[in-house]
């Protein structure tokens, strides 16, 4: 695969996972997002959670953002749906493409009529996502009766319909609860319902599972991917659980600082991941294939403080693999290997 001439080439010359590769003019992705960036301003200066990112997903893919609290992986969702808040943040830079239609050039009441609709969005904490007020049946209905102008009886009755494909128990009872009524599971199946109500082809899941016990989880995730699958729609799976993303994720972009500084496909991550973040957020994860005596290794120091960002490579203070020229330049996300992108000077292998 030839090193493509820009990073946003770089990041659009990646195939999807599995397409077999061909002379032939790939197929437009679904999405395709380039040179974003979003800025706050702070007391302490201006602020840059979302740093120059590219990439594109496919139609029926499934695309993992991965990394450390503060990453820029919510602020990055976020700015998908333009939600936000201005002041003090502002999308400064870049473009959003959903199937041809660029999301920044829309006016307030066009992004309305996406949100929702094309994108469907899962919140981390479902209990204060819903209104409390409202009942779930009417919630999952609303969209549908604003996006698709159906009545609510006919709305509410596509809920119940919504409710049993998330195996929500009794649904047509269920459907006149409030959240209150619903255990941290369940709630979160009705933001799955929610999020699916009026087909959307992009499903936006961030942290969907991090309240919820371990039974739990595998349950709300089996249930998103089986479901997004069957309606083909896409889905970008905001997570810091890397068993999450071996189990269900086709492609994985690695986010340090506000900036993705490794993509590639999920199983050639695992197998050779090729950024030092990487190696280290995989040594950190407790494996069952290992030894029980065998010691976690941390990431030793902390991210850096992106109202003062260093001058170079913003992983190279914790870096072991560290050069002179770290410290002033800021790595290209370039090709590593076939499908395989990276930011990072060195030769790095697991």
């Amino acid at each position: 695969m030839a090193v493509a001439t820009t990073e946003h080439e770089r990041v659009g010359a990646l195939d999807a996972p599995g397409a077999p590769r061909s002379d032939a003019a790939p197929s437009r992705p679904l999405l395709s997002v380039r040179g974003l960036v979003t800025r706050f301003r702070t007391e302490r200066g201006l602020v840059t959670p979302v740093n120059d990112v590219s990439f594109d997903l496919a139609a029926g893919e499934t695309l993992a953002l991965v990394g450390e609290s503060g990453s820029g992986k919510s602020v990055t969702a976020l700015s998908l749906l333009r939600l936000i808040p201005t002041p003090p943040g502002k999308i400064e830079s870049g473009s959003i493409t959903l199937e041809g239609e660029d999301l920044l050039a829309l006016d307030d009441k066009g992004i309305r009529r996406i949100r929702g609709n094309k994108i469907g969005m899962i919140f981390q904490e479902p209990m204060t996502s819903l209104n409390p007020s409202m009942t779930v049946g009417m919630q999952v209905a609303e969209p549908l009766v604003l996006h698709h102008g159906m009545s609510w009886d006919k709305a509410i009755g596509r809920a119940v319909e919504l409710f049993k494909e998330v195996r929500i128990p009794d649904a047509e009872r269920r459907v006149h609860d409030y959240p209150h009524q619903f255990s941290g599971g369940m709630r979160q199946r009705v933001m799955i319902a929610m999020a699916l109500a009026c087909g959307p082809r992009l499903i936006i899941a961030d942290e969907p599972t991090t309240a919820l016990d371990v039974t739990v989880q595998a349950q709300v995730l089996d249930i998103l991917k089986e479901l997004t699958r069957e309606v083909q729609s896409s889905l970008i799976l905001i997570t810091h659980d890397l068993g999450v993303v071996a189990r269900y994720a086709d492609r994985v972009a690695v986010m340090y600082a506000g900036r993705i500084v490794e993509l590639a496909p999920a199983r050639e991550l695992y197998a050779r991941p090729r950024h030092p973040y990487t190696l280290g957020l995989m040594a950190s994860v407790p494996r069952l294939d290992t030894a029980s005596h065998e010691r976690l290794v941390p990431i030793e120091g902390q991210p850096p403080d992106l109202a003062n960002p260093p001058a170079g490579c913003p992983f190279a203070p914790r870096c072991r693999y560290a050069m002179p020229r770290c410290t002033t330049e800021r790595p290209p996300l370039e090709a590593a290997a076939p499908n395989h992108l990276k930011a990072c000077f060195a030769d790095v292998h697991a």
